[in-house]
């Protein structure tokens, strides 16, 4: 099973730019989704009261059993215009940045080596990563409070160095 494609599963939250991958297959299917979206319904808990609508493409793997989902729990479906890339401009721009920051310098070798990689990816980008429509706060972490003396930065390594997280230390 070595070097085959695998397609992952993401949904990104466009009020926070909070992201969560749901999965990775060989061969996505509409059942395969369908799960991918019960799974998420049930980690977001309570806060799956708080979403109006789910934006997402035409695909086929999209089955209405996926959509129904969502509508159970109130989340109105908005479908993109066929070949409108820019419909979904948020989600797009994640996957250019995961596909240049990271796809692009290292080689998958297999699913269990692609769920571990983005999920890597994951965490930074909530966790650590600065968003601009966040005041350069991350999804998951507030800015800290500006400090006025001397500060040390800490830098961390992650994926053998192809992402960098800064920290500070008193």
């Amino acid at each position: 099973m070595l070097f085959k494609r695998l397609y992952c599963l993401v949904v990104m939250e466009l009020n926070t730019r909070r992201v969560h991958i749901l999965g990775v297959t060989e061969q996505p299917t509409g059942p395969w989704v369908t799960q991918q979206a019960r799974n998420l319904v049930i980690e977001l808990g309570d806060r799956v009261k708080g979403f109006r609508f789910l934006v997402r493409d035409r695909d086929t793997k999209f089955t209405t059993m996926f959509d129904e989902v969502f509508t159970a729990e109130g989340i109105g479906i908005l479908k993109t215009p066929p070949r409108a890339p820019r419909a979904n401009a948020f989600a797009e721009r994640w996957i250019g940045g995961l596909r240049r920051e990271l796809l692009d310098r290292i080689l998958i070798v297999n699913a269990r080596h692609l769920r571990r990689v983005p999920a890597t990816y994951e965490t930074h980008f909530n966790e650590h990563r600065p968003h601009r429509s966040l005041g350069q706060a991350a999804p998951l972490r507030a800015l800290p409070d500006p400090v006025r003396d001397d500060i040390k930065v800490v830098r961390r390594d992650r994926l053998g160095g192809l992402i960098h997280e800064y920290a500070q230390v008193a």
